[in-house]
């Protein structure tokens, strides 16, 4: 029969197990983020090279990512805004 030591000490192993398993994967996607992070990098490089504007491109990029309706009611609370700034 194994000893409360015994069964401790070899969930403390499984448990040192688990933990580098899961060190590994983060690891893992932190380089493959890294690299598809250069790989975008360079796509907007190559945007640059073609006479587009990035930082025009990056917007659309983020506006085409938010729901229609939350993209509406940014661009209307827009529209008041500079009514009101134009205004001042």
């Amino acid at each position: 029969m194994m000893s409360e030591s015994d069964r401790a000490d070899q969930m403390g192993q499984a448990t040192r197990e688990k933990l580098r398993q899961f060190i590994a994967r983060v690891e893992r996607l932190e380089a493959e983020k890294a690299e598809l992070a250069s790989d975008i990098r360079d796509v907007y490089a190559e945007m640059k090279t073609f006479g587009l504007d990035t930082k025009v491109m990056r917007k659309v990029i983020a506006l085409r990512k938010q729901d229609e309706n939350e993209r509406a009611e940014q661009e209307a609370l827009l529209d008041i805004y500079l009514e009101a700034a134009d205004g001042v």
